[in-house]
C-alpha cells in the first residue's frame, strides 16, 4: 500500500483524519460532529501515529543518515527556540512525536501534520540556497504545529456532513490502495467529485493561520540563530513562483498560497529587521549537502551523467570555491549511482582536496569517499575514511557496514555495537540504528539480541503487528536456546526478560490500535 499521491502535503492528514473523524470513535476522543470541541492534543498525536505509519511504508520514504543529520540539526535548533519564546508548551513537547521524515521526493515541499510529525520532501532541500531559508520553511511548519493549526482545521472539518467525509474517505482508500494508473483515477475522480470547492478551502491554512505561521515562525528562526536573509531570500522565491502562477515547480504554495496581505505582512518585518537585504554567502557543506539531495531523488541516468560531466565543464572552472564543491559532490554521487567507481573515486578525490581547510565539508567529503567505496564492493579501501569510535550517526552507520563487509572481530565490532546502543538508548524510535544492530548481532553470533533489534525497528516505525511477529519469533529462539540446541549459543537469560516484556508492551499497543480503528471503513 503508498499514499504516494496524498502523502506529500496536508491533504494526507485532511483524508486520514475524516477516517478518524466518522463515528463511531469515542475511544480515540475526537470530536464529535458539530459539537464544537477542539482535538485533543492526545487524540492528535492519535492522528499523527496513524499518518507516520502509512508515510513510513511509502515508498518515497528514506532514512539517510546524512541529510538526516543535516536537517535534524536544524529541527533541533529550531525546536529550542520555540520552548525559550513559550510557543512549545510543556504539554505538546511531552505529547507529541516531533519527528522529521524525509521523502524521496523532487516536489519542492515540506508539509507539516498532525501529532507533531514534519515531512521534508528531497526536492526542497535540493533548491534552498542556504540552511536559514530550510530554517524558514521549518519554522513555519513547526508553527503550524504548535499552534494547532491542524486541529483547528480537523475541528472544522469535522462540521461536515458524514456522506461528505465518507465520499472523500472512499476517495482517498480507492487512490491509496490501487499502483494502477486507473484505480488511481477512480480514487481521484471520487474525491474530485464530492464537492471540489469544500475539498479546495480544505487543502490550504487559512489566511489569519498562514499570517500566524509566518509571524511565529520568523521568531522562531531568528531566535535559534538563523540569519533573517535566508527568510527574506526563502519569501522572494516563493513570491517569484506565486507571480508565475506555480507553474508545478512548487507545491509547497498550493497548501501555503501566497495573497496580498501576507506579503505585505513579511515584507514590513524585513524593514524592520537589519540585515535582511543583504545576500548570504553560499556555505560549502550546504552546497554539498543540496547536491546529495537532488541526486538522491532518482532523477535518471541522464540527469546523472550531465552531473558527472559538470565537473568537467568550463562552468565548474568559472565557479566559486562552495559551487565547485557542490558540483563535485553531484558528480562523485552520480558516478557512483552509475556504478562508474573509478570515476567516482577520482571525483571524490578531488572533492577531498577541494574542501581541505572547511572543517563542516571536509567531513561530508570523508563520508562521500567511504560511501563510493561501500558501494563498490570494496570496502577495505573505505577504512581510511572508517571512525569507528565516532558518535556521530553517518559515521556509526558506515562504520557498522564496514565492519560486517570486512568481517572484523569482536574487539573492532565493540565500540560501533556500543555505539548505536547508546543511540536508540537516548532515541528508542531511531528505527535505522535498530537495524544496523541487528546486522551487528548476528555478525557477532548474537541471535536472540538481532531478533529483537529486528522488532524494536518495526516499534520505531509504528508497526506494531511486524514487532509481534518478530518478538514472537524472539521468544521462540530463547526457548531453543533454553533447550541447548544445537547451533545456538546459550541463553541470556536477562535478554530473554526484556523480550517478554516488549512482547506483552507491543501486544497492548496492537490491541489498542485495533480498537481504535476498529469502525473505520475498509
Amino acid at each position: 500500500m503508498t499514499l504516494k499521491s496524498c502523502c506529500r502535503s496536508l491533504l494526507a492528514a485532511l483524508l486520514i483524519a475524516a477516517q478518524l473523524l466518522l463515528p463511531p470513535l469515542a475511544q480515540a476522543q475526537l470530536p464529535g460532529m458539530g459539537d464544537g470541541g477542539e482535538m485533543t492534543a492526545t487524540a492528535e498525536r492519535q492522528l499523527g501515529d496513524r499518518i507516520g505509519r502509512e508515510l513510513y511504508r511509502d515508498n518515497s520514504y528514506m532514512d539517510d543518515p546524512v541529510l538526516q543529520e543535516y536537517v535534524l540539526a536544524i529541527w533541533q535548533r529550531l525546536m529550542a527556540a520555540a520552548r525559550l519564546r513559550g510557543e512549545l508548551t510543556p504539554e505538546l513537547d511531552d505529547r507529541f512525536a516531533w519527528r522529521v521524515v524525509l521523502m524521496r521526493d523532487r516536489e519542492i515541499n515540506a508539509f507539516a501534520l498532525p501529532g507533531g510529525y514534519m515531512g521534508i520532501n528531497l526536492g526542497l532541500i535540493a533548491v534552498v540556497s542556504s540552511r536559514d531559508e530550510l530554517a524558514t520553511v521549518m519554522g513555519h511548519e513547526l508553527s503550524h504545529i504548535t499552534q494547532r493549526h491542524i486541529a483547528r482545521m480537523l475541528d472544522k472539518q469535522s462540521k461536515q456532513t458524514p456522506l461528505m467525509l465518507a465520499a472523500m474517505v472512499l476517495g482517498a482508500i480507492a487512490a491509496a490502495k490501487s499502483n494502477s494508473r486507473s484505480g488511481g483515477d477512480l480514487g481521484q475522480a471520487m474525491i474530485a467529485g464530492t464537492q471540489a470547492l469544500a475539498m479546495s478551502s480544505q487543502l490550504s491554512f487559512s489566511r489569519d493561520m498562514e499570517r500566524e505561521a509566518d509571524r511565529v515562525g520568523f521568531g522562531v528562526m531568528s531566535q535559534a540563530g538563523f540569519a533573517p536573509q535566508g527568510a527574506a531570500s526563502m519569501f522572494e522565491k516563493l513570491q517569484y513562483a506565486s507571480r508565475l502562477s506555480d507553474n508545478g515547480s512548487y507545491p509547497y504554495l498550493r497548501s501555503h498560497p501566497l495573497n496580498s496581505e501576507r506579503i505585505a505582512d513579511m515584507q514590513g518585518r524585513f524593514q524592520l529587521t537589519p540585515g535582511t537585504d543583504i545576500a548570504l554567502p553560499l556555505a560549502m557543506d550546504h552546497a554539498m549537502i543540496s547536491a546529495r539531495a537532488r541526486a538522491l531523488t532518482r532523477p535518471g541516468v541522464d540527469q546523472l551523467r550531465l552531473w558527472v560531466d559538470a565537473a568537467g565543464s568550463g562552468e565548474f572552472a568559472r565557479s566559486a570555491p562552495a559551487q565547485q564543491a557542490g558540483m563535485l559532490y553531484a558528480a562523485a554521487l552520480s558516478a557512483a549511482q552509475l556504478r562508474d567507481f573509478e570515476a567516482a573515486r577520482t571525483l571524490a578525490a578531488r572533492l577531498v582536496t577541494r574542501t581541505n581547510g572547511d572543517a563542516a565539508a571536509a567531513r561530508l567529503a570523508r563520508l562521500l569517499s567511504a560511501e563510493v567505496e561501500l558501494a563498490a564492493g570494496t570496502p577495505a579501501r573505505a577504512t581510511p575514511w572508517i571512525d569507528a569510535k565516532s558518535k556521530e550517526r553517518p559515521e556509526q552507520f558506515q562504520a557498522g557496514q564496514w565492519a560486517v563487509a570486512t568481517k572484523q572481530g569482536a574487539a573492532q565490532l565493540a565500540p560501533v555495537v556500543q555505539g548505536l546502543r547508546d543511540r536508540v538508548a537516548r532515541d528508542p524510535r531511531d528505527a535505522g540504528a535498530w537495524r544496523m544492530l541487528a546486522t551487528l548481532f548476528n555478525a557477532q553470533n548474537e541471535p536472540l539480541r538481532a531478533v529483537r533489534a529486528e522488532a524494536e525497528a518495526n516499534v520505531a516505525q509504528l508497526d506494531y503487528a511486524a514487532a509481534r511477529d518478530r518478538f514472537k519469533a524472539a521468544q521462540d529462539l530463547a526457548r531453543q536456546m533454553a533447550e541447548g540446541k544445537a547451533g545456538l549459543p546459550p541463553l541470556d537469560h536477562y535478554e530473554a526478560s526484556i523480550i517478554d516484556t516488549r512482547a506483552r508492551e507491543v501486544d497492548a499497543q496492537l490491541r489498542q490500535q485495533a480498537l481504535d480503528e476498529r469502525d473505520l471503513p475498509r
